[in-house]
């Protein structure tokens, strides 16, 4: 019944238009029918904007997909046009081949916003702005990978059955599906690097050696990780630099990672100093200065003495823990820097120092000894005049 008032309506434009070529009535009609779908689409879009006034989040994801629904509208509205205007069989080929073409691509593009809006739904439930947020990039990094991991097979896929539907290289389109003989052992050792980076973000997804905002240390530079794509990763480096590694680097080659279980690490600070430091002193003031931080997470602080140098100095240890990396690295310095305040001002003598003394053999000392006391005593006389 539909399609027979389609063909109606039609018919009477048609009808009213015969004064007209026939080219110029089937341009007219085509034009028409999309002015139509435009105009249906943008009343569509108001109501929805009305509807979902009091709703942003639900209207922001219609307006993601506001182009999508435009070609959509447009490529329904031809397709229900076309078959009833009195076109060459050439001419409707043509419009037919390129609505299929379109309706792949359609397609294509659905199944991309699709996953977009899935994802975006699904991490709603996570914070990764939170103190405590090791769930919540265990999932953004895992739903980011697979989602740049299935777009990319998608768009593949569209690839090849878009280029099906044209004739002339239909072959090019079959072959992005299967491959063989030569053409296809060339085309996979080409491909093996992106093949590589492919594979490497599915097994990243599931294992993660690394999360968004992960505290690394990657080729001796330190920094977070900031953005994983489906072939490299960018880290952002302490200095605001960016590092771009390919994925396939952290599935084949070492690296640090300081949280990994979690975002809370403890920082070390390395003093050396005189045999004669006072370490229960150190001890009670590294404990305040903890105390007295707002970087401390109130859970580790440790001073230890750990080795011995042959610079005639000792190695002291200071162990404190905060919420981060970051927090860990300023705790650090500010420790460092109030211990050597600290010990410049009550206790100098612990600070590093060089030693030299001169140690006569016990045979020698003693015959210089008896020599001085057997020796007579001289007159001194000094120079031009008399004692």
């Amino acid at each position: 019944m539909q399609l027979s008032s389609i063909r109606d309506a039609v018919n009477a434009v048609t009808g009213a238009l015969s004064f007209l070529p026939r080219e110029a009535v089937d341009a007219i009609v085509i034009a028409l029918a999309i002015l139509v779908s435009l105009a249906v689409h943008r009343l569509l879009r108001w109501v929805a904007h009305r509807v979902l006034a009091r709703r942003p989040f639900v209207l922001s994801l219609v307006e993601r997909a506001r182009a999508l629904s435009r070609l959509a509208f447009v490529t329904i509205a031809l397709g229900l046009v076309v078959p009833a205007l009195n076109l060459s069989v050439e001419t409707a080929g043509y419009i037919e081949g390129a609505l299929r073409f379109i309706f792949v691509i359609l397609i294509c593009w659905i199944a991309l916003i699709a996953v977009d809006i899935g994802v975006t739904v699904y991490l709603m439930r996570f914070r990764v702005d939170t103190t405590d947020n090791l769930l919540a990039r265990k999932h953004v990094t895992q739903m980011r990978v697979l989602k740049r991991v299935i777009s990319t097979l998608v768009v593949v896929f569209t690839a090849g059955a878009a280029l099906m539907t044209i004739g002339a290289v239909r072959q090019v389109g079959v072959s992005l599906f299967a491959s063989a003989g030569v053409a296809g052992i060339v085309a996979g050792l080409a491909a093996r690097p992106v093949l590589s980076n492919l594979v490497a973000g599915i097994q990243l997804a599931m294992t993660q050696p690394i999360r968004i905002e992960d505290a690394v240390i990657v080729e001796n530079e330190w920094g977070w990780i900031e953005e994983i794509t489906s072939t490299f990763v960018v880290v952002r480096l302490w200095d605001l630099r960016r590092m771009i590694v390919p994925l396939s680097y952290f599935m084949e080659k070492p690296f640090q990672n300081w949280t990994r279980e979690g975002a809370a690490i403890i920082g070390s600070v390395l003093l050396y100093l005189d045999y004669t430091a006072p370490i229960g002193a150190i001890r009670q003031k590294a404990a305040q200065l903890a105390a007295e931080s707002k970087l401390w997470n109130r859970k580790v602080v440790n001073v230890q003495v750990t080795d011995v140098t042959k610079q005639n100095t000792i190695e002291v240890r200071v162990l404190v823990s905060a919420d981060n990396a970051s927090a860990a690295w300023d705790l650090r310095c500010e420790i460092r820097e109030k211990l050597v305040d600290f010990l410049r001002a009550e206790h100098p003598y612990a600070l590093p120092r060089s030693r030299g003394e001169t140690v006569q053999p016990a045979t020698e000392r003693d015959s210089n000894r008896g020599a001085i006391e057997a020796a007579p005593e001289l007159p001194l006389r000094a120079a031009g005049g008399r004692r």
